[in-house]
């Protein structure tokens, strides 16, 4: 089945909270080689200024990953996830994560085209805090290669 661009401009529903703990955050810096001590200890991070310790700011796919799994898993969208490379992916910050946040994400499919035979669909999600104020927008591209290939 091929990729659906009738989803295009499509909007679901916001996230149940996701609830960043500092194990995770420990985890995730660990993983992707963030050695800053903010990141694993929350008087290093307090010294700074922040609540308690923060993400690096690549931790935010973990939080839009999970909105995204909402379009991928519909069958009628026509993602084969084992036929999809990531193209793109970019963030901007209004605030760094850090432990304790309870983080809501808005995914939106922003737009599908077809480029060289591939479906390139680009999605946005907006992430915020349990008050509602803007913490994170990722935003991604998929490559979806055909069934045929």
């Amino acid at each position: 089945m091929p990729v659906d661009k009738g989803f295009a401009g499509r909007v679901y529903p916001p996230t149940a909270p996701y609830e960043v703990g500092r194990e995770k955050l420990r985890e995730f810096a660990e993983a992707v080689g963030a050695s800053h001590p903010a990141h694993t200890d929350a008087d290093a991070a307090r010294s700074l200024g922040y609540p308690d310790v923060i993400a690096p700011p690549t931790f935010a796919v973990v939080v839009a990953q999970r909105a995204e799994q909402q379009y991928v898993a519909d069958p009628a969208a026509g993602i084969d996830f084992s036929r999809v490379v990531h193209a793109d992916e970019r963030f901007s910050h209004h605030r760094p994560i850090h432990a304790g946040d309870l983080l809501v994400s808005v995914l939106h499919v922003d737009a599908i085209s077809e480029r060289a035979g591939l479906a390139m669909v680009t999605t946005r999600v907006e992430i915020a805090d349990a008050e509602g104020a803007p913490v994170s927008t990722v935003v991604s591209t998929l490559a979806v290669r055909p069934e045929d290939s």
